[in-house]
């Protein structure tokens, strides 16, 4: 058990020292020797657990996924809205997340990663969208699929302009505004009434998980 626990550690660390490069450097910069130095392991270890640079990359982007869930909603189009939130306040802080962004969206990635994060975060945010309409949530017009691609779109578009004008420091500000913009037009008027689009959800929804600071954390509107 305590072998058992020390890989999954030594794997950890090499997982978010990858991250730490690919995010600085990219994906062709970056070498395998930058990430045993980073991790502080030796080249047996990396190799372990990773046979090559790709796989160890394909590794940080299945981490998204496992990195990027958000605690059960009543409401699903609040659901969606936490997971872009806590998305937008973590990815400045968390070089996991920004790095998944970055080979999901880098040139030539597509060749290398088939797209990346990016189909896996259409589908999500499709899935959660239909719950929503099956709960009634949604406008009797709103395509779950089509919206999902939007919606993943418009993400994508934010935190690329936010990253180049900004260096993200109001990514959280520009996400809560395309669903600011967006939910008038596929939610209904009782459930935009109860949604949460500002700024801060990310901050509150993240500390509601013991991730991180936050703010103080108010009774969940949905539980």
């Amino acid at each position: 058990m305590a072998r058992q626990e020390r890989a999954v550690r030594t794997r950890r660390a090499i997982l978010e020292a990858a991250a730490s490069v690919f995010d600085e450097r990219g994906y062709d910069a970056a070498t395998i020797a930058d990430i045993l130095s980073r991790a502080g392991v030796t080249k047996g270890a990396l190799y372990f657990h990773f046979a090559s640079k790709q796989e160890l990359a394909q590794g940080v982007l299945d981490e998204q996924f496992a990195e990027g869930g958000v605690p059960h909603r009543e409401s699903k189009l609040q659901e969606l809205v936490d997971v872009a939130m806590v998305l937008a306040y973590r990815m400045k802080r968390e070089p996991m997340l920004s790095a998944g962004a970055r080979l999901s969206l880098g040139p030539g990635m597509r060749e290398i990663f088939g797209g990346g994060s990016v189909p896996g975060w259409i589908e999500f945010t499709r899935t959660l969208l239909c719950r929503a309409k099956e709960q009634g949530e949604l406008l009797p017009h709103v395509d779950p699929a089509e919206t999902a691609w939007i919606l993943s779109a418009c993400w994508t578009g934010v935190q690329i302009y936010s990253q180049t004008l900004s260096d993200r420091t109001d990514i959280e500000e520009r996400v809560a505004a395309v669903y600011q913009h967006i939910c008038p037009s596929i939610a209904t008027p009782a459930m935009l009434a109860r949604l949460d689009i500002a700024p801060d959800r990310g901050q509150r929804v993240t500390a509601e998980m013991g991730l991180g600071p936050g703010l103080p954390v108010p009774d969940p509107a949905f539980s």
